[in-house]
């Protein structure tokens, strides 16, 4: 027997839970599908419009100096997350119209169109509709 297995989640280090609720429910429009107060801390899980089924994110806040230091650099400045839509130009819209911060024009690559952006914290991201998989 296969084993079923998938990828459940990644902790998103932020320097302040109510900033990056903030930022990613109140600009985004992600969704709040967990968040349990453990006490010193909380578990907060948000999805993207439409993302239920799918990969969370985990916010986890800071809690040393360590932790700090890696907030927006997670990934040693490569592209940290990527966040797939199903019409382009309607989400990059959206999310210039919120304020949200591009680091490129959008740019048309073999496998779709794709434009790199960064959250309030420094962590960069991809915006990305994806060709079919069936027409490449």
């Amino acid at each position: 027997m296969t084993p079923a297995q998938r990828l459940f989640a990644i902790t998103l280090v932020v320097p302040d839970y109510r900033a990056a609720l903030d930022f990613y429910v109140g600009k985004l429009g992600f969704e709040v599908i967990e968040d349990i107060d453990q006490g010193h801390k909380r578990w907060i899980r948000i999805v993207p419009p439409g993302g239920h089924g799918g990969m969370s994110l985990v916010l986890g806040r800071a809690e040393d100096e360590a932790q700090r230091r890696a907030i927006g650099d997670q990934t040693g400045g490569r592209v940290f997350l990527f966040l797939e839509t199903d019409d382009f130009a309607r989400d990059h819209a959206a999310m210039l119209a919120a304020g949200v911060s591009f680091d490129e024009a959008p740019r048309h690559e073999s496998y779709g169109i794709v434009a790199v952006w960064r959250d309030p914290f420094g962590n960069r991201w991809d915006l990305i509709e994806r060709h079919d998989a069936r027409s490449t």
